[in-house]
Formats: C-alpha cells, structure tokens, sequence
C-alpha cells in the first residue's frame, strides 16, 4: 500500500475510523484509509428522478416527493444533457419547421426554441434556441439544410423564406402543421419550465437546452440515460 498524496510505502497504522483500518504516511502526513465507500446515490435513484423531470414535475417539486436536494437533480440534468447529441440522427425527406416561444431568467424576457421535425415521422430531431431573428434560425439551418429535404414546411413566418430556397418552400395553415404543432405541444407537456401559466421557467439558455434535448432523447427511446 502506498499514500495517495506522495506514493510513498513508508505508511504506519494509524487506529480505525468507522470499522475501517486508518494509515499515516510518515513522510507527507497524509492519513487515509484502506478504501472509501461511495455515497453518491444509485443509478436507479437518479433514473427515476430524471423520469419525473421528463413528466412534468419540476426540481423542487421532485424535492419534496424524493427528499434529494434540488440542485443535485439540476447536476444530474446537466450531466445527462451534456452527453447528449445536439440533434437526433435522421434526414427527413419532409421537413417542418415552427417556433416555440417561452421565457429566460423572468417572464418579461422571453426566447424562442425552434424546431424542426420529421414530416412522416413522430419526434424533433433538432432544435435551436434564441432569440426570433434570423441570426438564431441560421444557426439551426446551417445543420438541417444538408438533409437536401425536397420541402421544408413552415407557417409562411418571413425568416424561413430568406435562407430556404423557393422551390423547397412551402407554406402551410396551422391546421396542416399537425405534426410540428403537435410535437411543440409535447414540450409544454413535459418540461414543467414549458407549462403555460407556471412558476416554472428557465434562468439560463444552457439549462433549457440541456432538459429540451434530454426529453428528445427520452420521447425516442422512451428512458432517459442512466448515469453511473
């Protein structure tokens, strides 16, 4: 056995601490025990944590079912979405296109989240999240343009209209965005922080990316990623 600070051998017993034998390093001082036991919680816990986020129940809420802190299950949001891909693996031949509007940091600051699905197909397979310009749809276009999709269907919003090509264009009512409209509502049924009328919201961009691509991911799979 060696210290773990300086990897010396020179070690001398140094009593027990909670059934375990403790060591003293002679050489740095460093005392330290034959093995630590874990005290993070199981897979399984934080499994169904993340289940309840993805079903509508927000942190603090969860908190007060589960007794685990609600910064902890914010961790386990970041570090589950963190790993995640940006986008779903597809190339729609049909693609829809539509904006869902929601808030970040106070309700009187509000963002967007676009998004963009699979015409024949249940699920968003990539998502861009900004504000309502341009600038913020580009980003978004710049990945799902080489799909090559022989249309993109959108609600005739005037951004679409500058970066996707005439003859790919078509506009369509919302009553013929079944598809799109019905996944946007999804979302707002899922993500508490989406709910219309809720004390729920988002305080930063990188968090709400993190839990919209964390429920893609669950809505496909149908579970959400168990973390080691």
């Amino acid at each position: 056995m060696k210290c773990p600070r300086c990897q010396s051998d020179n070690i001398r017993k140094d009593g027990h601490a909670n059934g375990k034998q403790r060591w003293e390093c002679k050489d740095c001082g460093r005392i330290f025990r034959d093995s630590y036991s874990s005290r993070g919680y199981h897979p399984q816990v934080k499994e169904i944590c993340l289940t309840m986020y993805l079903n509508g129940m927000g942190f603090r809420g969860i908190e007060r079912v589960t007794g685990i802190h609600h910064t902890t299950i914010i961790n386990w949001v970041k570090e589950s979405g963190e790993e995640l891909p940006e986008d779903e693996s597809g190339e729609p031949e049909f693609a829809e296109l539509d904006e869902l509007q929601t808030y970040i940091g106070r309700k009187t600051d509000k963002i967007w989240i676009w998004t963009a699905i699979n015409h024949l197909a249940p699920g968003i397979v990539a998502i861009e999240i900004g504000d309502r310009s341009g600038q913020t749809f580009d980003k978004l276009w710049q990945r799902i343009k080489i799909w090559d999709s022989r249309k993109y269907f959108t609600d005739g919003y005037c951004i679409y209209a500058i970066y996707i090509p005439p003859f790919k264009h078509q506009v369509l009512p919302k009553t013929k965005l079944t598809r799109v409209e019905g996944e946007n509502t999804r979302l707002r049924h899922y993500l508490a922080r989406l709910h219309r009328a809720t004390l729920c919201y988002s305080k930063s961009i990188q968090m709400l990316k993190y839990s919209v691509r964390l429920l893609m991911h669950y809505l496909r799979f149908k579970r959400v990623p168990i973390l080691a």
